[in-house]
């Protein structure tokens, strides 16, 4: 059995104001650090063999403190990416709130490409793609993935047989955890979205 942490990257300064999407150099803020520090004693007792991230800062600084806690690299693979958000780069909530196919996006996601970007069929093909390679790697392993919230849902979608339209209906909250275990048998969802200061110490 293979487990896998998902883990979305912590508090930053464009939470709720903008699409930052793949933009370089967005940095954890004091809180956003307090809750990547707060991880540690989190998966306090868990066995973590490996730690893999997005390519982002916001998620190689909140993967860190539990990597040098754990004296583990960080690993980035870029399937873990957060969506390429083209030309709503940068765009304010504000103004894409007044976008139809902004709206549309967010009602119709299995079936709306963003202009200059990713379909959300393929964030999870990469996603999903990227945590069946580690599970071959590391059958039998415990594995930290630290991405972002959107990736995230598209996993847990397909692992749980939700359709992507359905990924609005649950929260992945920033610096939470979720659980994904895999069986020669079939997938489990053990955890979603914790929040909590100490995860479970059994799968």
């Amino acid at each position: 059995m293979a487990v896998f942490l998902l883990i979305r990257h912590g508090h930053n300064d464009s939470i709720g104001k903008a699409i930052v999407g793949r933009s370089a150099g967005i940095c954890l803020n004091r809180q956003g650090s307090d809750q990547a520090q707060g991880l540690i004693e989190r998966f306090s007792g868990l066995p973590i063999d490996a730690i893999f991230s997005s390519p982002l800062e916001r998620c190689r600084e909140t993967a860190a403190p539990l990597a040098r806690e754990r004296k583990l690299e960080v690993q980035v693979r870029p399937g873990l990416h957060e969506i390429e958000f083209g030309e709503w780069t940068g765009e304010t909530f504000g103004h894409l709130a007044q976008v139809p196919r902004w709206r549309l996006f967010n009602t119709f996601r299995s079936g709306t490409r963003i202009p200059g970007g990713e379909l959300m069929a393929e964030v999870q093909a990469r996603m999903v793609a990227e945590i069946e390679g580690l599970r071959q790697e590391f059958p039998e392993g415990t594995l930290a993935l630290f991405s972002h919230g959107d990736p995230i849902k598209a996993a847990i979608a397909h692992y749980a047989g939700f359709p992507l339209d359905m990924m609005l209906r649950y929260e992945i909250s920033l610096a939470s955890v979720s659980i994904l275990a895999i069986h020669d048998t079939g997938p489990r969802i053990l955890c979603i979205n914790h929040t909590g200061s100490r995860l479970p110490m059994s799968y």
